[in-house]
């Protein structure tokens, strides 16, 4: 069993609820959206330039980097057949690991896995909601909001007012800061402003949620890879 590796590096989380800690990252090949704002179309194509890596080989990489957390992102990370088997190998490592997918896979395999060997916060799964302007909303798996856990994450990257509407939606009708999961909102970068972003909060009273900022897109070049 290998797996499509398209680039591999160390660097801090630039958000969700580890940002700003150092993470080893894995790049996955392939995906199966392509959306508006995509910031690492580069790697959609399923044969983008790459390197077939096995669960042995990935894990030596995380292990020898001395780097407790690891962060599995693309691409799609959840499209590599076998995910939960390097997963569960990684947290066997005494890893913390932190997927993060698009929303339009099921994340129903990686809970089973997690359930059947008494997983908990060692994983962390980082969901998407693609709302209406990443022109992929119709491709959101919405059963998967039923499997959250209280270690998990959404994230909603909103450019428009139609965008934070939604996400508001979903974020209600879900009970996700009930269910004590954690949700941000991040602005699409260039595209509205972070000021417009807590007006609406506030306005909408959104007790619980965080507004996000792309940490490594301030620190580098927003084209930068490997950062």
């Amino acid at each position: 069993m290998s797996f499509k590796v398209a680039e591999k590096f160390i660097s801090i989380n630039g958000e969700s609820r580890f940002a700003g800690e150092l993470a080893v990252f894995i790049r996955f090949a392939g995906c199966n959206l392509s959306c508006s704002y995509c910031d690492t179309a580069w790697a959609i194509p399923m044969d983008c330039p790459h390197e077939e890596m096995s669960i042995k080989e990935l894990t030596d990489y995380v292990v020898a980097s001395g780097v407790d957390r690891v962060t599995l992102t693309g691409g799609e990370p959840l499209l590599q057949e076998d995910i939960e088997s390097l997963v569960a190998e990684l947290i066997g490592r005494n890893k913390k690991v932190e997927i993060e997918t698009n929303g339009a896979v099921s994340i129903a395999p990686l809970m089973e896995m997690a359930a059947r060997l008494s997983i908990t916060d060692e994983m962390s799964v980082t969901l998407d909601y693609k709302c209406p302007s990443s022109g992929m909303e119709e491709f959101n798996i919405e059963e998967n909001y039923a499997l959250l856990r209280e270690y998990d994450t959404v994230k909603f990257v909103v450019g428009s007012r139609e965008d934070m509407e939604k996400a508001e939606k979903i974020i209600s009708g879900y009970r996700l800061i009930d269910r004590h999961i954690a949700v941000y909102l991040s602005p699409v970068f260039g595209r509205i402003e972070s000021s417009e972003i807590v007006e609406y909060m506030k306005n909408s009273n959104m007790n619980g949620v965080r507004h996000q900022l792309q940490q490594h897109k301030f620190i580098w070049d927003p084209d930068k890879r490997g950062v």
